[in-house]
């Protein structure tokens, strides 16, 4: 007889492995040391990945709309691969910012970012070999697992910046003949804000769009770069290529919460996803599709991005800035809304954050985006990256500065205090 109970209780139907990404695991850290959840007032979210949702007014930035209008056409299915004015939106963006020649056919709608990265995933043919950086955005791990893709990573290490070569990820050496490459990297970089741009993009596409190859470049922080910055700039045949361009509302745009995401990529490939799209996903809100449309108006994208760039850079300059003169060691580049920092020997970004917890406060330790540990809790693993960490100021208001850096520092101080 089969026993499908284990000490007394049923077997669960679904996978036991299936842990919540590597930001999360840090919340309920944070939540079961703190008593509340990150975000709560007298709580200061240095780990999360996510901008100010209000204007910009300092720079100049427009006003986020208010509200949107919805029809009785609106409480139709949407239809599977985005609603025809946002998709023209998306074009029009693209092609007057970079000078591209998209279609609306060349354009996937999804709900956020990271579903559209999940199906390009999940429907890569068993030939295609990933090539990620061994350190990237952490739900890359999860997704690359949980669609059990094959991938190799490319060393992200202090000798090479935090940025290795373009012909790193499509090295060849040891690849059977016939295998696909496709490098999955973040432009610019999280968490490092390391970005690639004029000739080093242009090669990097160039590279990409050859026989054989081909690329995910994940644009979520297109905006946070001066200027801004993507690969469809360099793009001379999309619908010949294995390219594939994400972008979102979520960073530039502001607006995190509509879940509004998109793919850019060959007519065949857009296909695929929608086929997708029609039996696995149903389609996005037509709600939050008017309000990205709304974001997208172009008179306002333009100053949007403007004020994004602006703010931004000078939140970059004055934190980077401040952990240097604490003796920390910066390795952030020109693009995003995170610092890259590695603290001094002797101490570890874990230790770091048990004493954050304590007054409300936490970073991402950058083993969390370490694309090498394993997916399981492996008490053996231990990430080369112990020391480092990454800070956000993408939610930080302008007027916390001097007292996130006080905190900051008191704290870094009192555990070296400790471990001297």
């Amino acid at each position: 007889m089969i026993d499908f109970e284990t000490a007394g209780e049923r077997e669960s139907f679904l996978s036991d492995n299936c842990p919540p990404m590597g930001i999360y695991e840090t919340l309920y850290a944070f939540r079961d040391a703190f008593g509340s959840f990150m975000g709560t007032e007298g709580t200061h979210p240095w780990s999360q990945g996510f901008p100010l949702t209000r204007q910009l007014e300092m720079f100049d930035g427009p006003p986020l709309p208010d509200e949107v209008q919805v029809t009785w056409e609106d409480r139709f299915y949407p239809k599977a691969w985005g609603h025809p004015k946002l998709r023209s939106s998306i074009v029009d963006y693209y092609n007057e910012r970079y000078g591209s020649r998209i279609t609306p056919e060349n354009v996937m709608v999804f709900a956020g970012g990271r579903p559209g990265i999940y199906t390009i995933m999940a429907f890569l043919k068993e030939k295609v070999r990933v090539r990620i950086g061994s350190i990237e955005w952490p739900a890359y791990l999860d997704i690359l697992t949980q669609t059990n893709t094959e991938y190799e990573t490319v060393p992200f290490t202090k000798e090479n910046g935090f940025r290795p070569q373009n012909s790193e990820y499509f090295d060849r050496t040891g690849v059977d003949e016939g295998t696909f490459i496709m490098p999955v990297i973040s432009n610019p970089q999280n968490p490092s804000g390391q970005t690639r741009h004029g000739t080093e993009l242009r090669d990097l596409i160039e590279t990409a769009e050859k026989p054989g190859n081909g690329l995910l470049l994940d644009e979520a922080y297109e905006m946070f770069h001066s200027p801004s910055v993507s690969g469809i700039e360099f793009i001379k045949d999309l619908d010949n290529s294995n390219i594939f361009l994400a972008g979102a509302c979520t960073k530039g745009l502001q607006s995190p919460g509509i879940r509004i995401g998109w793919v850019i990529a060959s007519k065949k490939n857009i296909d695929t996803m929608a086929n997708y799209s029609s039996f696995g996903m149903g389609g996005v809100s037509h709600p939050s599709q008017h309000y990205a449309v709304e974001l997208l108006e172009p008179d306002r994208v333009r100053r949007a991005r403007k004020a994004v760039e602006q703010h931004y850079n000078w939140q970059r300059e004055r934190y980077g800035k401040a952990f240097e003169e604490m003796g920390l060691s910066v390795y952030t580049g020109n693009g995003g809304f995170y610092h890259w920092l590695e603290l001094p020997e002797g101490l570890d970004s874990k230790g770091l954050n048990e004493r954050l917890f304590k007054h409300g406060a936490a970073i991402l330790c950058a083993s969390d985006c370490d694309m090498d540990r394993p997916h399981s809790k492996d008490p053996e693993y231990e990430t080369p990256y112990g020391r480092f960490f990454r800070f956000s100021f993408g939610p930080l208001l302008p007027e916390s500065f001097e007292s996130d850096i006080e905190l900051f520092s008191r704290v870094l101080e009192e555990y070296k205090a400790e471990v001297a």
